[in-house]
Protein backbone atom coordinates (compact mmCIF):
# COMPACT_ATOMS: atom_id res chain seq x y z
CA UNK A 1 0.00 0.00 0.00
CA UNK A 2 0.92 3.33 -0.50
CA UNK A 3 2.31 5.65 1.93
CA UNK A 4 0.29 8.69 4.07
CA UNK A 5 0.88 12.09 3.96
CA UNK A 6 0.91 13.65 7.55
CA UNK A 7 0.35 17.29 8.09
CA UNK A 8 0.92 19.29 11.61
CA UNK A 9 -1.57 22.32 11.56
CA UNK A 10 -0.82 24.86 14.36
CA UNK A 11 -3.63 26.61 15.93
CA UNK A 12 -2.51 28.23 19.24
CA UNK A 13 0.35 28.84 21.28
CA UNK A 14 1.25 30.29 24.66
CA UNK A 15 4.36 32.60 24.89
CA UNK A 16 3.78 33.25 28.52
CA UNK A 17 5.44 29.98 30.17
CA UNK A 18 8.55 28.89 31.80
CA UNK A 19 10.43 26.08 32.09
CA UNK A 20 9.13 24.98 35.28
CA UNK A 21 6.20 24.16 32.96
CA UNK A 22 7.68 22.06 31.11
CA UNK A 23 9.68 20.07 33.19
CA UNK A 24 9.88 18.60 36.58
CA UNK A 25 13.44 18.55 37.06
CA UNK A 26 15.17 21.77 35.38
CA UNK A 27 18.07 23.72 36.76
CA UNK A 28 17.15 26.81 34.61
CA UNK A 29 13.17 27.34 35.80
CA UNK A 30 12.20 30.49 35.38
CA UNK A 31 13.41 30.71 31.71
CA UNK A 32 10.86 31.41 29.18
CA UNK A 33 9.49 28.32 27.19
CA UNK A 34 6.89 28.75 24.60
CA UNK A 35 4.55 26.32 23.87
CA UNK A 36 2.35 25.27 20.23
CA UNK A 37 -0.43 23.65 19.71
CA UNK A 38 -1.12 21.23 16.70
CA UNK A 39 -3.71 19.06 15.30
CA UNK A 40 -2.74 16.91 12.71
CA UNK A 41 -4.12 15.41 9.09
CA UNK A 42 -3.27 11.88 7.65
CA UNK A 43 -3.73 11.85 4.18
CA UNK A 44 -3.95 8.88 1.32
CA UNK A 45 -5.75 9.32 -1.93
CA UNK A 46 -9.17 9.73 -0.75
CA UNK A 47 -8.65 8.71 3.17
CA UNK A 48 -8.36 10.92 5.65
CA UNK A 49 -7.90 10.67 9.57
CA UNK A 50 -7.49 13.70 11.84
CA UNK A 51 -5.64 13.25 15.00
CA UNK A 52 -6.83 15.06 17.61
CA UNK A 53 -9.38 18.42 17.97
CA UNK A 54 -7.72 21.75 19.17
CA UNK A 55 -10.36 23.49 21.07
CA UNK A 56 -12.81 26.52 20.28
CA UNK A 57 -13.13 29.82 21.03
CA UNK A 58 -15.76 29.20 23.78
CA UNK A 59 -12.81 27.04 25.64
CA UNK A 60 -9.86 29.52 24.55
CA UNK A 61 -12.29 32.48 26.49
CA UNK A 62 -13.53 30.21 29.64
CA UNK A 63 -9.30 29.46 30.27
CA UNK A 64 -8.14 32.93 28.50
CA UNK A 65 -5.69 30.77 26.06
CA UNK A 66 -6.41 32.42 23.24
CA UNK A 67 -6.30 30.47 19.62
CA UNK A 68 -5.04 31.22 16.67
CA UNK A 69 -7.73 30.10 14.52
CA UNK A 70 -10.76 27.95 14.39
CA UNK A 71 -9.45 24.04 14.52
CA UNK A 72 -11.90 24.07 11.27
CA UNK A 73 -10.75 26.68 9.84
CA UNK A 74 -7.26 25.67 10.15
CA UNK A 75 -8.44 22.48 7.98
CA UNK A 76 -8.78 24.54 5.07
CA UNK A 77 -4.92 24.73 4.66
CA UNK A 78 -5.05 21.48 3.26
CA UNK A 79 -7.88 21.81 1.77
CA UNK A 80 -10.68 19.74 3.81
CA UNK A 81 -14.02 21.17 6.29
CA UNK A 82 -14.84 19.73 9.36
CA UNK A 83 -17.67 18.22 7.26
CA UNK A 84 -14.94 15.80 5.64
CA UNK A 85 -13.54 14.24 8.86
CA UNK A 86 -15.28 10.82 9.40
CA UNK A 87 -12.62 9.23 11.35
CA UNK A 88 -10.93 10.95 14.26
CA UNK A 89 -8.37 9.45 16.49
CA UNK A 90 -8.09 11.45 19.98
CA UNK A 91 -5.02 10.72 21.70
CA UNK A 92 -6.58 11.82 25.09
CA UNK A 93 -9.18 13.88 26.23
CA UNK A 94 -7.42 16.81 27.57
CA UNK A 95 -9.13 20.05 26.56
CA UNK A 96 -6.48 21.28 24.05
CA UNK A 97 -6.77 17.65 22.20
CA UNK A 98 -10.67 16.81 22.39
CA UNK A 99 -11.85 20.61 23.05
CA UNK A 100 -13.17 20.11 19.58
CA UNK A 101 -15.08 17.49 19.31
CA UNK A 102 -18.60 18.98 18.68
CA UNK A 103 -16.93 20.89 15.75
CA UNK A 104 -16.67 17.17 13.62
CA UNK A 105 -20.10 16.27 13.41
CA UNK A 106 -19.67 13.50 11.03
CA UNK A 107 -16.62 11.55 12.86
CA UNK A 108 -16.09 8.46 14.94
CA UNK A 109 -13.33 8.73 17.35
CA UNK A 110 -10.86 6.29 18.23
CA UNK A 111 -9.99 6.45 21.67
CA UNK A 112 -8.34 3.89 24.36
CA UNK A 113 -10.76 1.96 26.86
CA UNK A 114 -8.38 3.55 30.05
CA UNK A 115 -9.11 7.18 28.95
CA UNK A 116 -12.32 6.90 29.00
CA UNK A 117 -12.53 5.44 32.31
CA UNK A 118 -10.08 7.73 33.82
CA UNK A 119 -11.91 10.65 32.46
CA UNK A 120 -15.17 9.76 33.86
CA UNK A 121 -14.00 7.77 37.42
CA UNK A 122 -12.87 8.53 40.76
CA UNK A 123 -9.45 10.18 39.56
CA UNK A 124 -11.87 13.08 38.49
CA UNK A 125 -12.49 13.85 42.39
CA UNK A 126 -9.20 15.14 42.66
CA UNK A 127 -8.87 18.72 41.01
CA UNK A 128 -5.44 18.60 40.10
CA UNK A 129 -5.87 15.36 38.18
CA UNK A 130 -9.37 16.98 36.43
CA UNK A 131 -8.00 20.21 35.56
CA UNK A 132 -6.89 19.67 32.10
CA UNK A 133 -10.32 18.09 31.41
CA UNK A 134 -13.53 19.72 30.69
CA UNK A 135 -16.89 18.01 31.54
CA UNK A 136 -18.69 18.75 28.40
CA UNK A 137 -15.82 17.16 25.93
CA UNK A 138 -15.80 14.01 28.14
CA UNK A 139 -19.35 13.68 27.65
CA UNK A 140 -19.28 14.75 23.70
CA UNK A 141 -16.69 11.67 23.64
CA UNK A 142 -19.79 9.57 26.06
CA UNK A 143 -23.07 10.26 23.72
CA UNK A 144 -20.46 9.01 20.31
CA UNK A 145 -20.32 5.74 22.28
CA UNK A 146 -24.10 5.92 22.17
CA UNK A 147 -24.27 6.59 19.05
CA UNK A 148 -22.34 4.08 18.05
CA UNK A 149 -19.57 6.41 16.76
CA UNK A 150 -16.76 5.55 19.16
CA UNK A 151 -13.49 2.90 18.71
CA UNK A 152 -12.51 1.61 21.64
CA UNK A 153 -8.56 0.21 21.83
CA UNK A 154 -7.08 -1.77 24.83
CA UNK A 155 -3.15 -0.61 24.51
CA UNK A 156 -2.42 -1.48 20.59
CA UNK A 157 -4.61 -1.55 17.32
CA UNK A 158 -4.60 -0.72 13.83
CA UNK A 159 -7.26 1.84 13.12
CA UNK A 160 -6.28 1.53 9.27
CA UNK A 161 -4.04 0.00 7.31
CA UNK A 162 -0.33 2.05 7.89
CA UNK A 163 -1.91 3.72 10.90
CA UNK A 164 -1.66 1.79 14.48
CA UNK A 165 -2.10 3.39 17.56
CA UNK A 166 -0.27 2.27 21.06
CA UNK A 167 -1.32 3.31 24.57
CA UNK A 168 1.38 4.77 26.60
CA UNK A 169 0.02 6.63 29.40
CA UNK A 170 1.75 8.75 31.73
CA UNK A 171 0.47 12.35 31.44
CA UNK A 172 -3.28 11.08 31.18
CA UNK A 173 -4.20 7.55 31.85
CA UNK A 174 -5.55 6.21 28.21
CA UNK A 175 -3.26 8.50 26.14
CA UNK A 176 -2.04 6.91 22.67
CA UNK A 177 0.48 8.20 20.46
CA UNK A 178 -0.31 7.14 16.98
CA UNK A 179 2.35 5.73 14.49
CA UNK A 180 2.16 6.37 10.41
CA UNK A 181 3.80 4.82 7.44
CA UNK A 182 5.10 7.25 5.53
CA UNK A 183 7.74 7.82 2.52
CA UNK A 184 10.41 8.45 5.55
CA UNK A 185 9.33 5.40 7.63
CA UNK A 186 7.59 4.69 10.16
CA UNK A 187 6.72 8.15 11.70
CA UNK A 188 5.27 8.79 15.72
CA UNK A 189 2.97 11.44 16.75
CA UNK A 190 3.93 11.12 20.31
CA UNK A 191 1.08 13.82 21.00
CA UNK A 192 1.60 14.43 24.55
CA UNK A 193 3.44 11.29 25.62
CA UNK A 194 6.30 13.86 24.90
CA UNK A 195 5.20 17.24 24.86
CA UNK A 196 8.39 18.55 23.98
CA UNK A 197 11.72 16.69 22.53
CA UNK A 198 13.62 18.19 25.30
CA UNK A 199 11.08 15.43 27.58
CA UNK A 200 12.12 12.30 25.70
CA UNK A 201 15.44 12.76 24.45
CA UNK A 202 16.68 14.30 28.13
CA UNK A 203 14.49 11.89 30.10
CA UNK A 204 12.74 14.87 31.84
CA UNK A 205 8.99 14.55 32.90
CA UNK A 206 6.50 16.84 32.21
CA UNK A 207 5.16 18.26 35.29
CA UNK A 208 1.31 17.15 34.44
CA UNK A 209 1.32 13.40 35.13
CA UNK A 210 -0.93 10.76 36.48
CA UNK A 211 1.52 7.80 36.29
CA UNK A 212 5.13 9.21 35.85
CA UNK A 213 6.95 5.20 35.31
CA UNK A 214 4.56 5.49 32.55
CA UNK A 215 5.71 8.16 31.55
CA UNK A 216 9.45 7.42 31.27
CA UNK A 217 8.78 3.89 30.08
CA UNK A 218 6.56 5.48 27.15
CA UNK A 219 10.05 7.97 26.20
CA UNK A 220 11.53 4.86 25.34
CA UNK A 221 8.92 3.21 23.40
CA UNK A 222 8.61 6.07 21.16
CA UNK A 223 12.09 5.13 20.26
CA UNK A 224 10.90 1.96 19.31
CA UNK A 225 7.76 2.89 17.49
CA UNK A 226 9.56 5.45 15.19
CA UNK A 227 11.89 4.26 12.41
CA UNK A 228 14.27 6.79 13.33
CA UNK A 229 14.28 9.51 16.15
CA UNK A 230 13.61 12.35 13.87
CA UNK A 231 10.18 10.88 13.07
CA UNK A 232 8.93 11.34 16.45
CA UNK A 233 6.72 13.98 16.62
CA UNK A 234 6.08 16.02 19.59
CA UNK A 235 2.44 17.67 20.61
CA UNK A 236 3.22 20.65 21.42
CA UNK A 237 7.38 21.74 20.57
CA UNK A 238 7.97 24.91 18.19
CA UNK A 239 10.67 23.23 16.92
CA UNK A 240 8.82 21.20 14.97
CA UNK A 241 7.96 24.18 13.07
CA UNK A 242 11.95 25.18 12.33
CA UNK A 243 12.86 21.23 11.63
CA UNK A 244 9.81 20.56 8.65
CA UNK A 245 9.24 22.33 5.48
CA UNK A 246 6.09 24.77 5.61
CA UNK A 247 3.82 23.87 2.75
CA UNK A 248 0.64 25.74 1.94
CA UNK A 249 -0.43 28.31 4.76
CA UNK A 250 1.97 29.86 7.44
CA UNK A 251 0.13 27.63 9.70
CA UNK A 252 1.21 24.55 7.86
CA UNK A 253 3.98 21.60 7.98
CA UNK A 254 5.13 18.73 6.02
CA UNK A 255 5.90 15.93 8.29
CA UNK A 256 5.75 12.58 6.17
CA UNK A 257 9.32 13.29 4.27
CA UNK A 258 11.06 14.00 7.38
CA UNK A 259 12.67 16.85 8.79
CA UNK A 260 14.91 19.50 6.28
CA UNK A 261 18.74 19.28 6.43
CA UNK A 262 20.50 17.24 9.02
CA UNK A 263 18.20 16.42 12.12
CA UNK A 264 20.61 17.40 14.97
CA UNK A 265 18.69 17.35 18.12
Amino acid sequence: MSAWQVHALKYAQRNSRTRADSFIFDDNHDAPHAMDYFIWVLRRGKEVILVDTGYDTDEATSRDRPILRDPRDALAGVGLKAEDITQLIVTHLHYDHAGGLHLFPNATIHLQEAEMAYATGPCMCHDTLKMPFTADHVCEAVKRVYQGRCVFYDGDGEVAEGVTVHCLGGHSRGLQAVRVRTEAGWLCLASDASHYYENMFENKPFPIVVDLENMLDGFVRLHKLASDRSLIIPGHDPLVTTLFPREGPDYCWRLDRGPDGKFTL
